[in-house]
């Protein structure tokens, strides 16, 4: 079985070809929320390597959330058609789930933060189990200070990784003194979809195209817009420009 991965739920963008022997092609790319851009050629550019034509992908994962609109909205749409077109089921996974399998291996309490702008991030607490990783809360949005205070709380040594806990950095390091990850794990990984993917097609836990969404943890700013216009003394709108999912 044949899976693609399509990932770009952050400022990066991925693709990844795999089966049960692992990952067999992966592209990445960090390109200015240029997601419409750089996806199309990263699917062509994988088959190529990993000599896959079309007709033999078996399904298609991506990347539900949450993360940046314009992102995601991209990656969703892009995968939905795929599958459509080439008639096979989908696979959805979170980008803090992805986030938290590349550092499964820690025996710290693990973090997974992504930045959602406008001061606030996506985060979730993860820690270690035979054979992989265990999410012990809901994800959720916060403020870095709030979620430094609630690690604290715990006494747990913690490792944060993704791009919110390096754009946080002082907050965690200062309050918690916690272990960061690198800009190796900024981002949520195309080849961790395949491999996280793999089990659930094996059990057929597939969900079809139409019924995929995003998950969204917070409404976009149109949304936000379209309220402030229709309810202009209720004074909700964005903080800044910053784009978030």
């Amino acid at each position: 079985m044949i899976i693609l991965g399509i990932e770009t739920s952050t400022l990066r963008v991925g693709a990844a070809l795999g089966g049960a022997e692992g990952v067999l092609a992966e592209f990445q790319a960090t390109r200015d929320r240029r997601h419409a851009e750089a996806l199309a050629p990263a699917i062509e550019f994988i088959c190529r390597q990993a000599r896959v034509e079309m007709g033999e992908i078996s399904a298609v994962a991506v990347d539900i959330g949450p993360g940046l609109f314009t992102g995601l909205r991209v990656g969703v749409a892009t995968a939905k058609a795929m599958a459509q077109a080439l008639r096979v089921p989908m696979i959805g996974l979170s980008s803090l789930d992805l986030l938290a399998f590349t550092v499964r291996y820690s025996d710290r309490l693990v973090v997974p933060v992504i930045d959602a702008r406008r001061g606030e991030v996506y985060c979730a607490t993860y820690r270690q189990v035979p054979g992989g990783i265990q999410r012990l809360s809901p994800y959720r949005l916060s403020s870095p200070s709030d979620l430094a205070g609630e690690l604290m709380a715990t006494g747990r040594d913690s490792l944060l990784v993704g791009d919110g806990a390096l754009r946080y950095a002082e907050v965690f390091t200062a309050d918690i003194g916690a272990e960061l990850g690198t800009v190796g794990t900024a981002y949520p990984s195309a080849g961790a979809l395949v491999e996280l993917a793999q089990p659930r097609a094996i059990r057929e836990e597939f969900v079809p195209p139409s019924e995929l969404e995003v998950f969204y943890l917070r409404r976009s700013d149109a949304e936000i817009n379209w309220d402030r216009r229709q309810h202009p003394w209720s004074g909700e709108g964005p903080d800044d420009l910053g784009e978030a999912g």
